[in-house]
């Protein structure tokens, strides 16, 4: 188990990084007003079921594969801006308010998973949080005690983001308003692009 010191450390950094705007932060918000709290379900539970697996991933090597290969982490930020981009697109032509069933759509699970593996957010958390709280000689209990931390507040960051946007959609009831909205979300989303061009 992490000593107190570290864990209360991790606890922090984790909440101020989950709850702080970032892609995922930024879509569930746009769903939650867009479609509202059920309908965006299936999305919170892809970005909790693929924050975990690539939290445990990088945990057990998968981010030593991506320094060892450079290749790799070109491909991840070519696809990565796709992505985003094509996020962004969606997200500013969600259109008004739906509560059936008709076209647009909110993001399923799937696509809220596999966006994790390109979310470059998850990957400075799962790294950043992987390199710094597992102890050499203690990866078997450290990985899953630092990624259970992860996950855990990445449920509580995705249920309140989206909780956020759902409670914004009467005041966004008129069209005009929540296409400015929808713009604002889908530059928000295009601005995440950027410190993945830095690098």
């Amino acid at each position: 188990m992490l000593p107190s010191n570290m864990l209360v450390t991790l606890v922090t950094l984790t909440f101020v990084n989950s709850f702080t705007p970032g892609p995922n932060n930024i879509m569930l918000t746009a769903s939650g007003v867009n479609f509202g709290f059920r309908r965006t379900i299936p999305h919170i539970g892809g970005v909790i079921i693929g924050f975990a697996v690539l939290v445990l991933s990088v945990g057990f090597g998968l981010g030593a594969l991506f320094i060892a290969v450079p290749q790799l982490q070109l491909v991840l930020k070519i696809v990565g801006v796709a992505y985003l981009l094509w996020l962004a697109w969606k997200t500013a032509n969600a259109g008004k308010i739906h509560s059936g069933d008709a076209e647009p759509t909110p993001l399923t699970t799937g696509q809220a998973i596999l966006f994790q593996a390109v979310n470059p957010k998850a990957w400075l958390m799962a790294v950043s949080a992987m390199s710094v709280y597992v102890r050499p000689g203690h990866v078997f209990s450290d990985v899953p005690e630092v990624a259970a931390v992860l996950c855990a507040v990445n449920i509580l960051s995705s249920t309140t983001w989206t909780g956020f946007g759902t409670a914004l959609r009467e005041t966004l009831q008129n069209p005009a308003r929540v296409r400015i909205f929808n713009i604002a979300m889908a530059l928000a989303l295009a601005a995440c692009i950027l410190p993945m061009l830095a690098v």
